[in-house]
């Protein structure tokens, strides 16, 4: 009766074991005893940004990733990557690897041959002169070199900005300490405005892929839309309104509700921008947000642009290049999510030396009658010195691609 029971008993306790265990036992035993042959590469280190996937650093692998997934490269430093394969023989296991993201990009230091100042302003040039880098917010900006801003004359001198990467940018120039009293004054008496008529620019541009337009603000005072319609005005960018600098009190454009209100009631497509002075991600949003209070109840039938153009005095801003684009992406994140099209403005210059590659279309500022820019563009905005019936003074003149 004992060996009957202790049999009894071992079969309960099997029985329970293969219900409860034994599947996941037995998948131990595979992970154990399985064959795992990976190969990686040498050089596991990547560039900041770089669009690479897990296999991207695998050189030969018995089995097939199962989740090879893009890996997140916005952070420099050490990264742990975790992924999961089967190998030959079926067995699912989990593997890891780990890489180093790099910042091997020198800081852009914006700034020519020369500088000219006035003699006795108190000017702070680590300041002034714009300094940005692609990943570090504050690279250290400095002068090489000595000068004297009460004392007339052309000083030699280096402009020098290090990331937290170390990498390393320099940019000889040379200061020109100027004094106003000395001399004309200078100034080009001969100088004659330049005029692009709308109709020309209809003229040269207009075709069956084109629509020619104008972008308007409060600069452009009265707007007669009756008469720019006529003259061929097919659609027509707004700015709703900016904040005053930094942490100001946002404003309305003072003709935002007349142009808007005129626009509607006549059948124009309107699109809208803002003139943005955010800092963070956070003021973006906060932007985005007064502009959705605005727009209520209005028709809005092309894209919002973010309008960012602090350049002159950058630094103060604390931004990389990095942190500048998705600030604007999460400007435009906001429209999308409220049923909008978004974009961003931009001159062409900045696009191609300072803005990252945006997740909306592109608004380019090249004032030339031929762009030369490479990137991809929604929208030329081609001139400022427009003239067209229905505005009195110069507008900007655009070309939208369909």
């Amino acid at each position: 009766m004992k060996k009957i029971i202790l049999i009894f008993l071992f079969g309960v306790l099997l029985s329970v074991g293969i219900f409860l265990g034994v599947k996941h036992a037995y998948y131990e035993y595979q992970v154990k005893h399985a064959v795992i042959n990976i190969t990686y590469k040498d050089d596991l280190t990547v560039e900041f940004l770089s669009e690479v996937k897990v296999s991207d650093f695998i050189t030969s692998i018995n089995g097939k990733i199962t989740n090879d997934y893009i890996i997140d490269t916005k952070t420099v430093g050490d990264k742990e990557i975790n992924y999961e394969y089967i190998n030959d023989d079926n067995i699912k296991l989990k593997q890891t690897f780990n890489i180093k993201i790099v910042d091997t990009t020198s800081p852009i230091i914006w700034l020519g041959s020369s500088y000219t100042v006035n003699m006795g302003s108190d000017i702070n040039l680590t300041e002034k002169i714009m300094c940005g880098d692609n990943y570090d917010s504050s690279p250290i900006c400095e002068i090489v070199g000595t000068y004297d801003i009460n004392k007339a004359g052309s000083y030699p001198l280096v402009f020098k900005a290090t990331d937290k990467s170390g990498n390393i940018s320099e940019q000889p120039f040379n200061l020109i300490v100027r004094d106003p009293n000395n001399g004309s004054g200078g100034g080009n008496n001969n100088y004659t405005p330049t005029v692009t008529y709308f109709s020309d620019v209809v003229k040269n541009y207009k075709n069956e892929n084109t629509e020619i337009g104008i972008d308007i603000s409060e600069w452009q005072g009265d707007v007669d839309f009756a008469k720019l319609k006529e003259a061929g005005v097919e659609f027509v960018f707004i700015r709703v309104g900016s904040t005053r600098g930094i942490d100001g009190e946002y404003f309305v454009d003072g003709k935002f509700l007349d142009n808007i209100k005129e626009a509607n009631e006549i059948g124009m497509p309107v699109g809208l921008y803002f003139y943005s002075y955010a800092n963070s991600k956070d003021k973006a949003i906060k932007d985005a947000k007064w502009v959705l209070e605005q727009i209520k109840g209005y028709k809005v039938d092309l894209p919002i642009a973010f309008d960012w153009e602090n350049w002159s005095f950058y630094n103060e801003f604390k931004l990389s290049f990095f942190g500048l684009t998705d600030m604007a992406n999460t400007f435009l994140d906001v429209f999308k999510e409220a049923g909008y099209q978004g974009m961003l403005y931009s001159s062409k210059s900045y696009l191609e030396q300072i803005w990252l590659k945006s997740n909306y279309p592109v608004w380019m500022a090249h004032y030339a009658y031929e762009t030369n820019y490479a990137g991809e563009y929604s929208y030329w905005q081609m001139c400022n010195d427009g003239r067209v019936d229905g505005i009195y003074g110069d507008v900007d003149i655009n070309i939208r691609y369909k």
